[in-house]
């Protein structure tokens, strides 16, 4: 007896949003939510994240993981534009989403009620959902109605992923036509392609001299590394709720924009900040992995993050070729690489004596210590 609203939103994953929007007129529901996202997505979310060079597990680019605290900021926002007294996910029990749209909820409303179906009703598989929605006259895709179980899939700007089927076994290799966004390495072009990304205070801001939006930015680097077979991964990672997963992503832009903001950032960052904020990336992937998006500790990494971008402003030179992203050039007005110091010609600048003392005084505690504990056995 509730009245429904729904809210797909379009984080620029393709052709599932206006299907979704007939599903729900078919349905009888009056309030349907279809909006365009990309570009808050990819400038609030995707480039923040970014540039803390975050990985988690030193592998997975988190492209699910960021997407749903915007998901979860729209549905609360769009309940109290409604008068809604309750939000509802899609998301199963064994998962990492259930656990993100949650706790972006309450902590952006504290009193919401959260409807979870997979939790809530007699849902224990993919199967079962495709026979419920069959029973109750929702449409369900013919590729999802084959034989045998179905991928689970997510896809955003950011990147899309595949779990379950044959992936479930972690030794199976996935199949070449399971891939929707790149070549494979072996068949993307015999010829490199060059591309140079320009960067403003640590986010990409033009290709080649054309400057793009966020999103136009993220497309565009999607259809390079795509093209060149960029951006496959295939990861066994810890789910937050304890338990393994295998999962394998297709991230073509994101890959290519790591490369490049490392690249950017080794000549513009001081060594103690670059290690430093490295030293934090980890805390940090895994406070977005879990979902603590909305967290004190995530925002006062964030704002610590983002103070190291300040400098961090020019060009990169990539060279893309069968799946390798190779960084051929960097160069910044802020840039603190000196020729004149780091030649191996004669210079003006460094006295190559003044390295004496200094590796004395770096040996210090070392000679001490042995000394102490082993020389002094004799």
């Amino acid at each position: 007896g509730c009245e429904v609203v729904t809210f797909p939103a379009d984080l620029g994953q393709g052709e599932e949003v206006e299907p979704a929007r007939k599903k729900a007129e078919a349905l009888g529901i009056k309030d349907i939510y279809i909006e365009d996202v990309r570009e808050e997505f990819v400038r609030d979310y995707v480039f923040p994240m970014f540039r803390s060079n975050a990985l988690y597990e030193g592998v997975y680019l988190l492209g699910t993981s960021i997407a749903r605290p915007l998901i979860a900021k729209r549905q609360i926002e769009i309940a109290q534009e409604t008068g809604a007294d309750a939000v509802c996910h899609g998301a199963t029990g064994k998962g990492n989403d259930q656990v993100r749209f949650e706790l972006g909820y309450y902590a952006l409303k504290p009193d919401i009620r959260v409807i979870a179906p997979w939790r809530e009703w007699e849902l224990n598989s993919r199967t079962s959902l495709i026979q419920y929605a069959e029973a109750n006259g929702i449409e369900v895709p013919a590729s999802k109605k084959s034989g045998e179980a179905p991928y689970s899939m997510d896809a955003n700007l950011l990147h899309i992923s595949y779990e379950g089927n044959i992936l479930e076994d972690p030794w199976a290799a996935p199949e070449e036509d399971m891939f929707t966004r790149s070549v494979s390495p072996e068949n993307a072009p015999d010829v490199p392609t060059s591309v140079e990304i320009e960067f403003e205070q640590g986010d990409p801001v033009a290709i080649d001299g054309v400057y793009l939006s966020p999103a136009a930015m993220l497309t565009k680097l999607n259809e390079l590394g795509g093209a060149n077979g960029i951006g496959r991964s295939d990861i066994v990672e810890s789910r937050f709720i304890g338990m393994k997963s295998r999962g394998v992503y297709e991230t073509p832009g994101g890959t290519i924009l790591l490369q490049a903001r490392r690249a950017m950032e080794s000549i513009c960052l001081d060594r103690g900040q670059m290690h430093l904020k490295d030293e934090l990336m980890p805390k940090y992937a895994e406070l977005l992995y879990n979902g603590f998006w909305w967290s004190p500790e995530r925002e006062m990494l964030q704002a610590a993050i983002d103070d190291t971008q300040k400098f961090v402003s020019g060009v990169v030179r990539l060279k893309l070729y069968k799946g390798n992203v190779m960084v051929t050039g960097r160069k910044s007005k802020y840039s603190l690489y000196d020729e004149e110091v780091v030649t191996f010609e004669e210079d003006s600048v460094y006295d190559q004596k003044d390295a004496q003392g200094f590796i004395k005084l770096q040996a210090l505690r070392l000679r001490t210590l042995a000394q102490s504990r082993y020389l002094s056995k004799d």
